[in-house]
């Protein structure tokens, strides 16, 4: 079944992407949810004309989000957390923590788009996230978790 994505979908697609996918996932999720719309033949000559409409806007939010990934790359991020014995924190540091530390150095980027490399921090030290401010521009952020001053 071939359909128009409306929204971004993880692990699928970005948005006005033409994606195949299994009827029943089509049917059964994807449309009723209102992520994506079949794709008839008068629903891909809409999606063409607005892709070339696009174009142009695009190239500006694409050099936007350089600037953006540029500013991002030159930061140190530092979180602190609460340590109990030897390094091992008490909980542990995940995209909500990146985003709440890139938000304190002045950058406002969606948690949801912020991925932490091997999943949740649970130990001090160095580590990556990788930032997807643009389906074409992702940013690497090494961060480092430390303990929390007394």
């Amino acid at each position: 079944m071939e359909l128009i994505l409306k929204q971004d979908v993880e692990n699928l697609g970005f948005k006005d992407d033409i994606v195949t996918v299994k009827n029943g996932y089509g049917r059964n999720f994807l449309i009723p949810q209102g992520h994506a719309v079949m794709a008839t033949a008068s629903a891909k000559k809409m999606l063409a004309e607005t892709l070339k409409q696009r174009a142009f806007k695009e190239k500006s939010i694409i050099e936007a989000a350089q600037k953006t990934a540029d500013a991002l790359a030159q930061l140190e991020v530092k979180i602190a957390s609460k340590v109990g014995t030897g390094d091992k924190l008490f909980g542990s540091v995940n995209n909500i923590d990146v985003a709440d530390a890139l938000q304190k150095a002045g950058h406002e980027v969606d948690k949801k788009y912020i991925n932490v490399i091997g999943g949740n921090v649970k130990r001090l030290g160095k580590y990556n996230a990788v930032i997807r401010l643009h389906r074409e521009v992702t940013v690497d952020l090494p961060f480092e978790v430390v303990a929390e001053k007394k």
